[in-house]
């Protein structure tokens, strides 16, 4: 599965390698790996392109909206550049199709020798400066005072990423803070968060396909999959690239800062203890990691309670990845209690749901349209949504599909749904920027609501008598006061946080001690999201827009 667009330089010509690496230190201008949308416009200006051309090849060498090009991407851009010479229309199927891109030529780049010899000339002439002694430089002494201003550690904005962490640490972090965002929504945020792959979860009932669905995307096993008909995998199992074939235990994973699972300590060593990463090196699992969950109980198993808060980690999970897939048998429709509670801890995330039957090749083909629509009328009453979920139909796994069963109308329909399935994968590291952006508008909201709330709630307390029984009755009233809020600030109603949720973890604190409104907090907010975060968007797009 090829889920990157971008052209590996180890998939060129030998002689042209050189070249290439030689090309992108000149484009890049300062030196930081990255050719900006500034070095790209000086750098590509000398293939005579019209301006039209040059958009589209930026924005398919830059299908990810990075807003700058790594050596890969430069690569394939200068790949596409040479092609649009040559006559081609370029469009993002051009490197899909029939042409074999190791052949391309290079591109003509017109005055490159004269940009050549300045840089070795200006190289020169630095080599000459070094080697000259000079006087030593008296400088003023350093005062024995500092003021914020130049202490402040400055951090250099260079990707949208970047961006996105600098307003956070300065803007929307203080606010979470103050207002125990943290203890109450989710966990402060870390840079590995940020510079997290994108994630695609797995849920379903046991012996549903989840693993064998996995196997099938990577093909091949990976460290630590286990199948079986009755509930194999007994914990979550995040399936990552590394340098070679690995499990490594949750407590291990937890504690790593270039790990995107510091958050999860607060489930418990309980948890932890199900929870282990698999890897392996992987072409696919360079673009995306994989999140396999242990199968939802149905019966009796799910009065035999689990030792950690299996739909709070869900939960976690659901806020971090970029798409989750709900799988199903065509034998086992039913949802029990406990895929009802983890389906209703994805609220806030229906945009993210796919579902996929599994295994449709069991049944013929009269009662796949009977299982189809029992699943939609099943789902409909539990996500509560008016819009249609997507539902993938196959049998996503290593075996030939059943023909007796299903004919070869069916074979074509599941040979179509797995590919628009695979296409959908495919997609996610494309969008995997505008969803880091669409998860931290979302977050900034979430955070201003619980700002609103919990100086709320510290305003209804009474200045000296009775404290606890004004605070039991906040608690027990807790609905009305979150209607206060929304009236008074005119908040959005879908905005709030489960009321139950919110009870539960109020229950654990002293109101008293919650902080009063700050209204220069949620002004820094309003204004990172009404200003900073579109300039920031205006800075990284496609050099070549209007």
């Amino acid at each position: 599965m090829e889920t990157s667009s971008a052209i590996s330089i180890g998939s060129c010509l030998k002689e042209h390698q050189k070249i290439y690496k030689e090309w992108f230190n000149i484009a890049d201008s300062d030196g930081d790996g990255r050719v900006s949308g500034n070095d790209a416009t000086k750098f590509f200006a000398m293939s005579k392109l019209s301006r039209q051309e040059l958009k589209q090849v930026w924005a398919v060498a830059d299908s990810k909206r990075q807003g700058f090009l790594g050596l890969s991407e430069f690569i394939t851009a200068m790949k596409l550049v040479s092609l649009a010479q040559e006559g081609h229309e370029i469009t993002s199927d051009l490197l899909k199709g029939s042409i074999d891109m190791k052949s391309v030529e290079l591109p003509v780049l017109e005055g490159l020798e004269n940009v050549v010899s300045k840089q070795k000339v200006s190289k020169t002439n630095v080599d000459v400066e070094d080697n000259v002694v000079t006087k030593p430089q008296v400088t003023a002494k350093t005062p024995w005072f500092k003021s914020k201003s130049i202490i402040k550690p400055q951090v250099n904005v260079v990707t949208i990423v970047d961006g996105l962490k600098r307003l956070y640490a300065e803007k929307l972090k203080p606010l979470e803070v103050t207002y125990r965002f943290n203890d109450f929504a989710s966990p402060v945020l870390t840079s590995s968060d940020f510079d997290a792959k994108p994630m695609v979860m797995l849920l379903g009932q046991y012996s549903t396909g989840k693993t064998t669905f996995i196997k099938h995307l990577l093909g091949c096993d990976y460290p630590g999959a286990h199948i079986g008909p009755e509930p194999t995998t007994d914990r979550f199992v995040v399936a990552m690239s590394g340098p070679d074939e690995r499990t490594i235990p949750g407590n291990t994973m937890a504690v790593q800062a270039d790990m995107p699972f510091n958050g999860l300590t607060s489930f418990g060593g309980a948890f932890l203890s199900k929870f282990e990463c698999s890897q392996m090196p992987h072409p696919v699992l360079d673009q995306i990691t994989l999140v396999d969950t242990p199968g939802v109980l149905s019966g009796e198993k799910q009065r035999m309670q689990r030792s950690y808060d299996f739909t709070g980690v869900i939960s976690w999970f659901a806020s971090k990845c970029d798409m989750i897939l709900l799988l199903f048998d065509p034998h086992k429709l039913d949802i029990s209690d406990e895929f009802k509670r983890v389906i209703t801890s994805l609220r806030g995330n229906e945009d993210k749901i796919r579902v996929v039957l599994n295994k449709a090749d069991q049944v013929d083909t009269q009662q796949l349209m009977r299982v189809y629509g029992a699943l939609m009328w099943s789902l409909g009453k539990v996500l509560n949504t008016p819009e249609v979920v997507r539902v993938y139909i196959g049998s996503f796994n290593d075996k030939p599909i059943n023909e007796v069963a299903v004919g070869p109308i069916g074979k074509e329909l599941f040979e179509k749904e797995q590919n628009d399935l695979l296409a959908d994968l495919m997609d996610i590291p494309k969008k995997a920027c505008d969803r880091k952006i669409n998860e931290f508008v979302k977050r900034a909201r979430a955070a201003k609501i619980n700002a609103y709330i919990m100086s709320h709630l510290k305003k209804e307390m009474p200045a000296m008598m009775g404290k606890s029984k004004a605070q039991q009755r906040l608690m027990d009233n807790l609905e009305e006061e979150f209607g206060k809020v929304q009236r008074e600030f005119h908040l959005p109603a879908g905005d709030f946080p489960s009321v139950e949720h919110f009870r539960e973890v109020l229950g654990g604190y002293n109101i008293d001690k919650f902080e009063k409104l700050k209204p220069k907090m949620i002004q820094a907010v309003d204004d990172m999201l009404g200003y900073d975060i579109p300039d920031l968007l205006k800075k990284f797009r496609n050099p070549y827009d209007n």
